[in-house]
């Protein structure tokens, strides 16, 4: 006993300890909550200290991602994730130190990362307590953020299912900021940007970020890069009430001279919204005696204008007015053009949405008695979250609510809701309640005197409950005079004399005892067959996996493909055949040729890594076959061939079709960003890194339908390191997809695969190879060379497919024209990493969060004026 005792001592000073040591570790003015995660913990990257959601929410399972990505991202608050297969609503509520009336950063994350295993990405609604935020496409973005002035002491973060799949959650941030920072005069800023400007890394936050805001690297290729003139710790130093970090404002882009003008376009589809800028400036250049940067921050239609003048190492903010329209131009352009005066500069910018508060919340009395009320209770109704009465849509069951400013609670009715215990004290503070229903539960003890003072109440119900004693005075008097109608039927100890006969007491003792017994077999049923149910889903699970990967023997691959009756596809490792297995599942039967180029290295490598690597975006292998000469792999079947067929015309549209296998840009937008995906998960999800080496769009299949998948793994090389090169002595790739910097120096990276990438991309908007040949044969010439000359005069028309006819949104090709460029330059060290240029085509694929199409883009310049586009 002694010994337990210790332990138990010991136990609890450690946990006390290890509390005391979290709440000195936690950042002030932070909430971090991973979601679904089972336990709480320091993030490596941030120092930030992330906690679980337990106790924030009611509802929801807790559930890891796909294994098969759990290693793409690097950050551990996406490797969890609750999902919501119940109610219509439910919410997290986030009470802050600081409570109402102060700013906050609030960011909602999340990563599908097909945690569910159906490849299926969920749409729903997200609320800032009752009014709505965004809609959540996760096929778009991860983060969704505001800036939010709270109007109450706690913040709820609502997920709204809108029947378009399970809502999920993989992360909630709160961050309390210095309300001077934003200007908010009403409603919330809903972030849709924030860019640093010729930044050096892909991200940029916390701890170099004070405030934990995340800045996303990003560079016009038609802008030119500012070289670095100063250490971030200068421009901290300096810095102003902003606080945007050293790091971010020592890098920025510049226009070529004092005579061109940066000129970044926003086209709403909605002209009535209201958007404002933040645009941030630093000097780091030594400029000569008597120069000094100065220039016009504008609006193209006047809504406004700003001077601006940098002094050396001293950070500038410029906040735009509110403004609107069909197309915003913001432009920044110098005063004085004379030469070798300093051209216009941007670090960095950040665009929001300005979202009106439509809807008022319920009285803060009515929703704190109700709160307690389900606390006494431990109502779990999946409707009970959030808001009770907004929108009214929304409304708690069993909650009636007037809808004045602001909304009350007039009914409320928890019949047969199983409720015990005595009434709560909490229901009379409903002061407009004019109908109260708790009949048919297990309430006991006496009515209390208080309900008598809801001077508003007409119908109480208290009926087939357990309740006891005397029914109060005040009550009794309105009932006889009819301004009460009071039910109290089914409640045998009730009595309505003001003394009331005492019972005996029985004995309880073995009610309890019987009681708990039942709780104790219930519980150890429900864990067998728990373990029972688990026990044959790994057994299961196990069958699945053992039918992957394996082996065919020679004999069985020709009886899958009908004797090698249909050949669908022929490269340099040999011919493709169309296969069956036994299972009916439809598979492509790649035969390595004995007169093959690739023999069977490439074949043992494409082998190899198509067993270990698994992504949605990649083909998936069945199969092989390794019997003496006779060697195959056994794909999953692409039903709608490779990208170079149906962008060279190849493929035949036939009547009945519709034009179903015609690419519309929306099509080629979906299939780049597919494409991007795969690469993303070689290059940054598999540890070490793989480098496809010939990515090329007859390498990108199509299934039925048009999902894009990577295929032809044979020149595929993984480094011990992410940025390890290898040089190559041996020619890989694809003339027209080659890297330049590997063919004069042979050293081979992950950039090598992005510049293939930006060919493709290239291939997506014209439509044509990336060695273009003359009718004849007798002249060639590169798609570089051609496109580029073309893209500089800003004449994007003729560079467009014309299959496309003319129907494609030009902004969102601007959009991809200007990735393209960034893929294909000429240096690796200046080209993307996948994961940026992924980040960037779902923009350009407009957000659906609020149905509007929201587009960064920037106009190509001559010399002397903006070429419109």
């Amino acid at each position: 006993m002694e010994r337990s005792i210790t332990a138990f001592s010991f136990a609890l000073v450690a946990s006390l300890a290890s509390a005391l040591v979290l709440r000195v570790q936690a950042q002030p003015g932070f909430i971090s909550i991973d979601c679904g995660a089972p336990n709480s913990y320091t993030d490596y990257q941030t120092k930030i200290d992330f906690s679980t959601d337990k106790g924030l929410i009611d509802f929801g399972e807790s559930m890891q991602i796909s294994t098969k990505l759990i290693n793409q991202k690097s950050w551990k608050w996406l490797k969890y994730l609750r999902n919501f297969l119940n109610g219509t609503r439910n919410c997290y509520t986030l009470k802050p130190d600081k409570g109402k009336n102060i700013m906050y950063l609030i960011r909602a994350s999340f990563w599908y990362a097909d945690y569910d295993y159906k490849n299926r990405t969920p749409i729903f609604d997200l609320y800032i307590d009752v009014n709505y935020w965004a809609t959540v496409d996760n096929y778009d973005k991860v983060h969704y953020e505001i800036v939010y002035v709270a109007q109450r002491d706690d913040i709820q973060v609502c997920l709204v299912n809108i029947g378009k799949g399970v809502p999920f959650i993989s992360a909630l941030e709160l961050r309390t900021l210095d309300n001077a920072i934003y200007q908010i005069e009403s409603g919330f800023l809903r972030l849709n940007f924030r860019y640093d400007v010729g930044g050096l890394n892909s991200t940029i936050r916390y701890q170099d970020d004070v405030y934990d805001r995340i800045w996303q690297s990003w560079a016009s290729p038609a802008w030119r890069m500012l070289d670095p003139g100063t250490s971030a710790s200068a421009l901290y130093n300096n810095n102003d009430e902003y606080k945007v970090p050293g790091e971010v404002l020592r890098t920025a882009q510049t226009a070529r001279d004092a005579n061109t003008s940066l000129i970044y376009i926003i086209m709403p589809y909605n002209e009535t919204s209201k958007w404002i800028g933040y645009f941030h400036f630093a000097e780091t250049q030594i400029l000569p005696s008597g120069q000094q940067r100065e220039f016009l921050v504008f609006t193209s239609d006047g809504q406004f204008t700003e001077m601006v003048r940098l002094e050396y190492l001293r950070p500038v903010t410029v906040v735009s007015s509110l403004v609107s329209g069909s197309q915003i131009n913001f432009t920044f352009k110098a005063t004085t053009n004379r030469p070798g005066y300093p051209p216009p500069i941007i670090n960095a910018l950040e665009i929001f949405t300005i979202q009106e508060l439509l809807n008022v919340p319920t009285a803060q009395d009515d929703v704190k008695a109700l709160t307690s009320t389900k606390a006494d209770y431990t109502v779990n109704k999946d409707s009970w979250q959030g808001d009770p009465c907004v929108p009214s849509e929304f409304a708690w069951e069993g909650v009636n609510c007037s809808y004045g400013n602001p909304p009350r609670v007039i009914s409320l009715n928890l019949s047969s809701s199983d409720l015990k215990g005595i009434i709560s004290s909490s229901l009379s503070n409903l002061l407009e309640l004019e109908s109260l229903d708790l009949s048919n539960n297990q309430l006991t003890e006496a009515i209390p005197e208080t309900l008598a003072n809801l001077s508003k109440l007409r119908i109480l119900n208290l009926s087939g409950n357990k309740l006891n004693g005397s029914v109060p005075k005040a009550l009794k008097r309105r009932h006889e005079d009819k301004t009460l109608d009071l039910r109290l039927d089914n409640n045998p100890d009730l009595c309505w004399a003001s003394s009331c006969p005492k019972k005996e007491a029985k004995n309880s003792i073995l009610v309890p005892i019987i009681a708990s017994v039942s709780v104790v077999f219930v519980v150890i049923c429900v864990l067998s067959i728990g373990l029972i149910r688990r026990k044959q889903t790994i057994e299961a699970s196990d069958r699945t996996l053992r039918l992957k990967n394996q082996p065919f023997k020679y004999g069985e691959v020709s009886r899958i493909t009908g004797n090698f009756g249909q050949v669908i596809g022929e490269g340099g490792f040999g011919k493709v055949y169309l296969g069956t297995l036994n299972n009916g599942d439809v598979v492509a039967v790649k035969m390595l040729s004995e007169s093959s180029k690739q023999g069977y290295k490439e074949f043992q490598a494409e082998a190899q890594l198509l067993m270990i690597v698994h992504h949605r975006n990649l083909v998936s292998l069945f199969g092989y076959c390794n019997e003496s000469r006779h060697m195959a792999l056994i794909y999953e079947y692409m039903a709608n061939g490779n990208l170079r067929q149906h962008l060279s015309g190849i493929v035949k549209i036939h009547p009945t079709e519709d034009h179903s296998k015609i690419l519309t840009w929306s099509k080629r937008l979906h299939i780049a960003i597919d494409a991007a995906q795969g690469l993303d998960y070689l290059h940054n999800g598999c540890k070490p890194p793989i480098i496809h080496r010939d990515l090329k769009t007859t390498n990108i299949l199509l299934s039925k339908d048009f999902q894009a998948k990577i295929a032809d793994f044979g020149l595929s090389r993984a480094f011990i390191a992410e940025n390890d090169s290898h040089v190559s002595t041996c020619p890989a790739g694809t003339p027209g997809y080659l890297d330049p910097e590997f063919q004069s120096s042979g050293n081979l990276t992950k950039k090598s695969d992005v510049y293939s990438f930006g060919i493709v991309l290239f291939e997506l908007i014209t439509g044509r190879p990336p060695i273009m040949r003359s009718l004849d044969g007798s002249a060639s010439m590169y798609i570089l060379e051609w496109l580029i000359p073309i893209v500089e005069s800003g004449d994007i028309q003729r560079i467009m497919d014309p299959r496309l006819q003319g129907e494609f949104d030009i902004n969102s090709a601007w959009k991809v024209v200007e990735i393209a460029m960034s893929c294909t330059r000429s240096m690796a060290i200046e080209r993307p990493d996948i994961n940026h240029v992924l980040t960037e085509l779902k923009e350009s694929s407009g957000s659906k969060s609020s149905g509007s199409f929201e587009m960064t883009s920037l106009e190509l310049h001559s010399d002397n004026a903006p070429v419109a586009r």
